[in-house]
């Protein structure tokens, strides 16, 4: 699939139609022309096609539907968009970078399904404000951007998500406490105490999990704390992959590749596994000394997920902003204010000292 297909022109005026939040259709800024988006006789679990993991791994892209998309990269972040020629964009959507279009073409798996934007600018820029207000020593600036009203970008971001089925066995420790009574000497005299011990016995098991739609971002230019999950999607409402739903939105590639991320997907589930099996053995304390698991059925999913960007730049660093194009939950960074640090510990520092002599006045009374 190229870029082209995702230009969509209005039969009336020939402008480019866009995707309207939370409308299965499309709207024609220009004239007001709507074009529904076709769906087919499904539903969404027959037509959000899982893929076989352990083959795609093997072939690497050989087994996976390919598309090629021409991208343009940022020097500063490394992110990677879609290059749309409607969308004569100046700096990253992502830290506010200046950047030089770059047309090369990128050949990658083709998303299997998206989660369309629910929420438009202005409600994701309400959102946004709304946030922004609660921080406290914040620099003034940061309200006076949010109240000018600059442009966020809406940008759906690559994920993949990865099912298994996952048995696994065990050897450990379960510990019981218990108390022994002693006497000890404190401060000069005697008393008695109750010191607590730990009994263990060695115990062994098997726990079984179904991992579903563990999603890893699969983007290097989202902050951190994003792909840490701070931000959720509801992916029980994942649509069958059409252009339509990006279109007048960017969309980014995917940096991270499908087997670093599956990498990451099993951290996920060896740390449930983990859980699963401290709450197996029971007990007051546990040890796990040996793990064994076993995976099978396990497949992928190349998805895109909304999200609305607001980069702010503040003494020469990039602050971010994000806002779930879905569920409009706000994350950020944020620069601190230290004038107004300062000014709220000398406030304090005198109303202390206001309390003192208060206090003291009292006092001689």
């Amino acid at each position: 699939m190229g870029l082209e297909e995702h230009l969509f022109p209005c039969d009336n005026c020939g402008a480019d139609f866009r995707f309207a939040p939370g409308e299965d259709r499309l709207v024609c800024d220009h004239c007001g022309n709507t074009r529904g988006i076709e769906s087919g006789p499904w539903s969404r679990s027959e037509a959000v096609v899982e893929q076989d993991l352990v083959g795609a791994l093997r072939a690497g892209k050989g087994t996976a539907e390919i598309e090629e998309t021409r991208t343009s990269t940022c020097p500063n972040c490394g992110a990677r968009t879609e290059f749309d020629p409607a969308v004569h964009a100046k700096e990253c959507p992502f830290c506010a970078t200046p950047v030089v279009v770059d047309t090369g073409a990128s050949r990658q798996i083709k998303p299997a399904a998206v989660l369309p934007f629910m929420m438009d600018e202005g409600e994701a820029r309400a959102a946004m404000t709304q946030w922004l207000g609660s921080l406290w020593f914040a620099p003034s600036g940061l309200m006076d951007y949010a109240r000018k009203g600059r442009k966020m970008s809406g940008v759906y971001t690559p994920c993949w998500t990865f099912d298994a089925d996952t048995q696994t066995s065990y050897r450990g420790q379960r510990g019981t406490v218990y108390h022994e009574r002693r006497t000890v000497t404190r401060n000069g005299k005697r008393e008695t105490v109750n010191v607590p011990k730990v009994k263990w016995r060695r115990v062994s098991g098997r726990v079984a999990r179904f991992f579903d739609d563990v999603l890893v971002v699969a983007s290097t230019a989202l902050p951190d704390w994003v792909r840490q999950g701070r931000i959720h999607w509801e992916l029980t409402r994942l649509e069958p992959y059409q252009p339509e739903y990006l279109a007048g939105f960017r969309a980014e590639a995917y940096t991270i590749e499908l087997e670093d991320a599956f990498g990451e997907a099993r951290n996920v589930m060896d740390r449930q596994i983990l859980r699963d099996i401290k709450f197996d053995i029971g007990g007051d304390r546990q040890r796990v000394e040996d793990v064994d698991t076993r995976l099978s059925d396990m497949t992928f999913k190349h998805v895109l997920v909304p999200v609305w960007i607001a980069a702010y730049k503040f003494r020469g660093r990039s602050f971010r902003f994000v806002v779930n194009g879905q569920t409009g939950q706000v994350t950020g960074e944020r620069p601190w204010s230290a004038w107004k640090i300062a000014f709220a510990v000398i406030a304090g520092l005198i109303v202390a000292a206001i309390a003192g002599y208060l206090y003291a006045q009292g006092q001689v009374r």
